[in-house]
């Protein structure tokens, strides 16, 4: 089938003002705000349904063309730009919030519905609840966060992102449309078992596996009171014990590392970041004796930040590219990781040498998951757009960390296809047969997004 035909297919699915191959509006899919290379673009379609999306998907069979989903477009490794060409599926017209359930706590809501807008809605409806909130700008979608393992606020208490997700809508690569979780049985998205849980495999799978259309997310209590404990840490071999024994409270909301060389005041510091709450004044003071205690014990200690600096920390999002831009090139690129807590002194050191060596403002961090049984660290690689030689430097840094990760027992984190590669040479023979058959069985056109997690 012509290119034109395609288009006019595509039209008559979405309407003509949500489906284009004009060069001018192909150009900001062709790229994200990392430092991966541009990559060619055929299509891009808005689909405002479930329904529209499964005509996408049959069409894109039937004329064996790859489709590429797309959220926020802010995951910085690539992961949305097609790596084969095809139709980008944008899915920012998908924004209902279809319902809170307020006594069993969840949110069911379309695939492209942003976090400010989530938090905007359960502020102004239902103010004693709150949503999980990731590190990143309110344009960031739930759904596009949760589906790649994403963390942030609530994370140290309840876990990544993606174990928060009680069930999903899927168009499979055949078009057909499934429910997973509690949904697949009950009226109630409330729960993932007790069936058999196939959640798992459309996250980190980078769409790999169908496109998700709908989900039900968690909700929490939001406490009367929150506040901030800071300590400062100068050796950061003591940071696993200190970290783990504060976990072993229930004192800590969120747990936040950061370390880096600017402003000079910062360098050689590790800065803990413990989010408190509560209901009185009386126990975010009791929280807080417990903390100075525990940062003396460690040989650490507390410290008093300016109010300004504090109401920029609880912020919701707490958006930490504010302070990436050293290059001020409008750039960075960030490896994440999910570490166990004893390879934290570690990938701190390995971290601020390949910033180093190439020539970029050491910029590290760590956020708590699930109370201490995992840390997504994150190294921070600064770059100005307009200079291909810096951008290509900042993707050889990237590419250092990732194999590093992997040889001291990491896994890196929303792994651009490179990185991919580099977890599937380590990965156990038998997970990555599995990997491929189920790939080969649910797609075996290879249309979705095509190259991503791609077994030779």
């Amino acid at each position: 089938m012509k290119t034109e035909e395609i288009l006019k297919k595509l039209e008559d699915i979405v309407g003509k003002d949500f489906a284009t191959n004009r060069s001018e509006d192909l150009y900001i899919y062709s790229q994200d705000p990392g430092a991966s290379l541009p990559r060619h673009v055929d299509f891009v379609v808005m689909p405002g349904s479930s329904e529209e999306v499964q005509e996408i998907v049959r069409l894109a069979n039937q004329e064996k063309i790859p489709l590429s989903p797309m959220g926020g477009g802010l995951t910085l490794s690539g992961l949305v730009i097609p790596i084969k060409g095809g139709i980008v599926l944008d899915m920012k017209r998908m924004n209902k919030i279809i319902e809170v359930n307020e006594l069993s706590r969840f949110a069911l809501i379309e695939a492209g519905v942003t976090s400010g807008h989530l938090l905007a809605y359960l502020n102004a409806n239902y103010p004693d609840l709150q949503p999980p909130i990731p590190d990143a700008p309110p344009s960031v979608t739930i759904a596009g966060n949760a589906l790649i393992h994403g963390s942030g606020y609530l994370s140290q208490k309840f876990g990544d992102h993606g174990a928060m997700i009680n069930g999903l809508e899927v168009v499979l690569p055949d078009g057909e449309l499934c429910k997973l979780g509690s949904c697949a049985v009950s009226e109630y998205w409330f729960t993932r078992g007790p069936i058999p849980d196939f959640i798992g495999m459309f996250t980190s799978s980078f769409g790999t596996l169908g496109i998700t259309t709908k989900l039900s997310i968690k909700l929490f209590p939001k406490p009367k009171m929150r506040d901030i404990v800071f300590g400062l840490c100068k050796d950061p071999k003591i940071l696993p014990e200190l970290i783990s024994n504060i976990t072993s409270t229930d004192v800590a909301e969120d747990i936040l590392l950061g370390i880096q060389d600017k402003p000079d005041w910062m360098k050689g510091y590790t800065f803990i970041i413990v989010y408190i709450t509560g209901e009185t004044e009386e126990e975010l003071s009791s929280k807080t004796k417990i903390l100075k205690k525990m940062y003396r014990s460690a040989k650490s200690r507390y410290m008093k930040v300016p109010e300004r600096v504090e109401e920029i920390f609880l912020e919701k999002p707490q958006f930490a590219a504010k302070a990436a831009d050293f290059r001020k090139g409008g750039g960075f690129e960030y490896v994440g990781a999910f570490i166990p807590l004893q390879l934290i002194p570690e990938l701190i050191q390995i971290g601020t040498e390949i910033s180093l060596k190439h020539g970029i403002v050491p910029t590290l961090g760590a956020r708590l998951i699930g109370q201490g049984h995992a840390i997504m660290f994150f190294i921070s690689y600064s770059f100005n757009r307009a200079d291909p030689d810096d951008m290509k430097n900042a993707r050889e840094a990237l590419h250092e960390t990732n194999k590093a990760v992997l040889e001291i027992g990491g896994i890196p984190w929303k792994a651009e296809v490179d990185g991919q590669q580099l977890i599937l040479e380590k990965m156990d023979p038998n997970y990555k047969k599995l990997l491929k058959n189920i790939k080969n069985l649910l797609d075996p056109n290879g249309i979705m997004n095509p190259g991503n997690w791609e077994v030779k």
